[in-house]
């Protein structure tokens, strides 16, 4: 009985953590861990009061295919303007939310995102990102 109720609560922890994004401690660990991995970085300047940054948060980052292409193919940051979060100089916007896609190093791949993007789009850019990505590191070698 004890076994069977152990493996229960197992797997309903492993199911909750898997239906979450793994956001880095901060901007700085994000990288090293970017680095560490040989990973790109989703890095998500965004404010808790923002409209389009709560349509984001409680529909797209709520996806379950989001997360999973995130939790897999790279490192998540998100850096509120509203808790003094750190935010490299380069990658400030006036607009939140604003979506980067960064190399490991925290250079960007692409010009950012502004606003909220459905999960299919976003996905789609996911796709786009880690294609990139993986091809300028394979021309690095």
């Amino acid at each position: 009985m004890f076994k069977k109720l152990f493996y229960f609560v197992l797997l309903f922890a492993t199911l909750l953590s898997a239906s979450e994004i793994n956001w880095a401690k901060d901007y700085q660990s994000g990288i090293k861990d970017a680095i560490e991995q040989n990973k790109p970085v989703l890095f998500v300047f965004s404010n808790h009061a923002c409209k389009y940054c709560i349509m984001l948060d409680t529909t797209t980052f709520k996806n379950l295919k989001v997360i999973e292409a995130l939790n897999r193919d790279f490192i998540s940051i998100i850096s509120y303007t509203d808790e003094k979060d750190y935010t490299p100089e380069e990658l400030w916007r006036p607009g939140t939310p604003t979506i980067w896609f960064l190399f490991s190093n925290g250079e960007p791949i692409f010009e950012p995102l502004m606003g909220a993007v459905d999960a299919e789009n976003f996905l789609n850019a996911l796709a786009i990102v880690k294609e990139e990505f993986d091809n300028t590191k394979n021309t690095e070698k």
